[in-house]
């Protein structure tokens, strides 16, 4: 599976740290590579291209809160980033929504707690079913 990561210079360090614990996903490494002050727009942009062009599976967004760049990559059609700010909302994100971003706050989460978070994303399977039928509906309202 195909993923790439980035963020803005509020998820540079971990950025950093999710790289180098999950160094067996081969992760694509798109960018903020310091922590200079960055525009979190232009990073979801490069992730969602990566998605929907096919040259990746899923992708992991962080900024400060995680708020901005959840919303950046949500306006792209066929993204659903989901937030992952609790280990219950990481299964939820996969089983109900097929999210294909996860995504993170640099300032407001621990990096244990992501790398669970991620693992949990990992592990589950999309259920289908009366989830998709949603799904197909959020595709209809652009």
């Amino acid at each position: 599976m195909k993923t790439v990561i980035a963020a803005d210079h509020g998820g540079y360090e971990l950025k950093k740290q999710i790289i180098e614990h999950f160094s067996s996903l081969n992760l694509l490494d798109l960018g903020t590579y310091s922590p200079d002050s960055t525009d979190y727009p232009d990073y979801a942009k490069k992730v969602v291209k990566a998605i929907l062009t096919g040259e990746a599976d899923f992708g992991i967004l962080i900024c400060g809160t995680g708020i901005g760049i959840s919303i950046a990559a949500n306006r792209f059609s066929g993204i659903r980033a989901a937030l992952l700010y609790s280990d219950e909302v990481a299964r939820l994100a996969k089983q109900h929504n097929n999210a294909n971003v996860l995504v993170f706050g640099g300032r407001t989460m621990k990096a244990d707690d992501v790398i669970r978070r991620i693992e949990i994303f990992l592990a589950e399977k999309y259920e289908g079913g009366r989830h998709q039928k949603r799904l197909d509906k959020i595709e209809q309202t652009e």
